[in-house]
């Protein structure tokens, strides 16, 4: 068996002239260099399109359990009999609910069919941003279903007026936690480069 050079095996023949390139600065922009670019990253397209949809899949992975639970709850409490006890006012915020999580679960789990359709066509870049558009969708229809969940529940465990403001508080929060603090730190700490 001939080793090739100084007994390396061409798979590590492959390896070393990857590591070459990558480490030589492929760029996602033709002809730039890996130290020329802002964030130093020294991947291609087709490699940033990868690193995104895995990033975006662990991302989904989170939210999709969180709003699968909620919607399974949900979907119980029509089958009560708490519930046929319900004004009309407290069945039709449910009503939403249920929409809500429906259209939430749809988003969530929509990239993983579209990458299925899609795949193998070659074009991932634009299969990761029309994803993580559904992803978003999906991250704001679970918004509107916690913060509607949240107030049919306590509409119905408290009959207090101050309900409203208690989930007006509570939405406060996840955009706070969800979408403020996030923009925040990515004004604060991207260059204008």
């Amino acid at each position: 068996m001939d080793a090739g050079r100084n007994g390396a095996t061409p798979t590590d023949e492959r390896r070393e002239e990857t590591y070459g390139e990558r480490a030589g600065g492929t760029a996602a922009v033709p002809g730039q260099r890996a130290d020329d670019r802002p964030d130093g990253r020294a991947e291609t397209e087709v490699e940033r399109a990868d690193r995104r949809w895995q990033e975006l899949i662990q991302e989904i992975r989170v939210a999709q359990t969180g709003v699968q639970i909620l919607l399974g709850f949900l979907l119980t409490v029509a089958f009560t009999p708490l519930f046929q006890g319900l004004e009309q006012t407290d069945k039709t915020i449910y009503i939403v609910t249920v929409v809500l999580g429906s259209l939430a679960t749809g988003a969530l789990i929509g990239p993983v069919p579209f990458h299925r359709i899609v795949s193998g066509r070659r074009i991932k870049p634009q299969a990761v941003v029309w994803a993580s558009r559904l992803t978003f969708t999906g991250l704001i229809l679970l918004l509107a279903t916690l913060t509607s969940a949240l107030f049919l529940i306590l509409r119905v465990a408290t009959h207090d007026p101050y309900v409203p403001w208690l989930v007006s508080g509570v939405l406060l929060w996840y955009l706070l936690c969800w979408f403020v603090l996030p923009l925040w730190v990515r004004i604060r700490y991207t260059s204008g480069d």
